[in-house]
């Protein structure tokens, strides 16, 4: 499950980075994800004993958002996303066991080291901007902070189907319409040319996300959020083959390290 989350989170990042304004790329991406999650709310009960949790996490989501489209606006997909998801596992990994007491061993803690050293040296390179290294790494830092609260959010929600038909519903609800109306004309003409995009990249979202907080229901996030972040590999090769950018060999090197990283974390119980 996780290992598929990953491979689509990488699918809708690289829609957005594809996207010429990319705020209204977004804001279609998480409008439609909200629109095809909607029907299920009618038929699942109101996730109780996990709205403080949705709250926190929608207020995450926001300034996520707008550090990774301004880290796209910086810098190819192929520095900016791992820079990001590089941060992400050991940050969530020490909040996860610092915080709520959740399991770690030897075997977890070197995948997680393994993951993480890999994507950074994918992001690594003369040609990134401090610009982009900033970014990058407060979208990494947002990634920690909102696998954390949905990890638990999903645990306390009644279901995991529950929390994550809600948790789309306010992300697009409330962000993706905030987006829109941030970009105001702009976004209706995004809109027009973009909305097979955004509507294939919002199922795709619905994917991502709902395999992950699956998965963090049934098992423990330093482990799921470091395997997660094999997403670099898929992101990797969609760089190269679609966007058509310049992988040197240390991101090559990279990728290997994460291979690694990903077979030690599966194999660790």
């Amino acid at each position: 499950m996780i290992v598929g989350s990953g491979a689509a989170h990488a699918i809708v990042n690289a829609v957005l980075k594809s996207g010429k304004d990319k705020m209204s790329s977004r804001a279609l991406i998480d409008g439609f994800s909200a629109l095809l999650m909607f029907p299920a709310a009618f038929f699942l009960p109101f996730p109780q004993g996990a709205w403080g949790w949705l709250a926190a996490s929608a207020v995450v989501h926001l300034v996520y958002l707008i550090c990774l489209i301004k880290s796209f606006e910086a810098a190819d997909m192929s520095v900016a996303y791992p820079i990001a998801r590089g941060a992400a596992p050991a940050l969530a990994a020490a909040a996860a066991v610092s915080l709520f007491n959740e399991p770690i061993n030897a075997w977890i803690a070197c995948g997680i080291s393994l993951v993480s050293t890999g994507v950074l040296l994918i992001g690594s390179g003369r040609s990134v901007t401090r610009s982009a290294v900033g970014w990058a790494t407060a979208t990494g830092v947002t990634i920690a902070a909102y696998t954390v609260i949905d990890a638990q959010g999903v645990r306390a929600a009644p279901s995991a189907q529950s929390y994550i038909v809600w948790i789309f519903l306010m992300l697009g609800g409330v962000i993706g319409l905030a987006f829109a109306l941030w970009r105001g004309p702009r976004f209706m003409l995004a809109a027009r040319s973009e909305w097979r995009a955004g509507l294939f990249a919002g199922a795709m979202s619905i994917v991502t996300y709902g395999l992950a907080l699956w998965a963090y229901r049934l098992g423990d996030t330093p482990r799921l959020a470091a395997l997660r972040e094999t997403s670099i590999v898929f992101a990797t090769l969609i760089a190269i083959f679609v966007l058509k950018e310049r992988v040197t060999a240390a991101r090559g090197a990279g990728i290997a390290v994460i291979a690694c990283g990903a077979a030690v974390l599966l194999m660790s119980k």
